[in-house]
């Protein structure tokens, strides 16, 4: 590896580590790229080269991660939409389905005893999303 991708793959971790401590704030990818000194579209082809997803993807997932703890820990949904940064219930109810495989009211409504008596850090691990469908090139 050279030493400019290697420069590049610390920009994009950069990055992504921004996304997953500021995923509550209204992000968007040319922000996102402007950090990174990226055009929004080579930022958002080298990370998807990276990290196998879109920037946005990448965002929507740790925000649909976030609101699957605030469910479990009995928040409404509305409440848990506008938590993690999203601005619109039914994009959040719709990305949420998708990824999680079912609705945030039915998630919330389930029961959720086993990943309460895990430690923290398992049941981050044990309740990551895992898209219910790939994302399209």
């Amino acid at each position: 590896m050279s030493p400019e991708e290697i420069a590049e793959l610390t920009t994009l971790r950069r990055a992504r580590d921004f996304m997953d401590r500021e995923y509550a704030q209204p992000l968007d990818v040319p922000t996102l790229a402007a950090g990174a000194f990226m055009s929004p579209s080579h930022f958002s082809r080298r990370f998807r080269a990276a990290y196998g997803e879109t920037p946005y993807s990448y965002l929507m997932t740790r925000r649909i991660e976030r609101a699957m703890a605030l469910l479990r820990e009995g928040m409404s949904v509305t409440d848990a939409c506008m938590a993690v940064g999203c601005t619109s219930l039914g994009s959040f109810s719709s990305k949420f389905a998708e990824v999680v495989g079912e609705s945030p009211t039915s998630y919330r409504a389930r029961e959720h005893r086993a990943e309460e008596a895990m430690p923290n850090c398992i049941a981050k691990q044990r309740t990551r999303p895992v898209r219910s469908r790939p994302v399209a090139p």
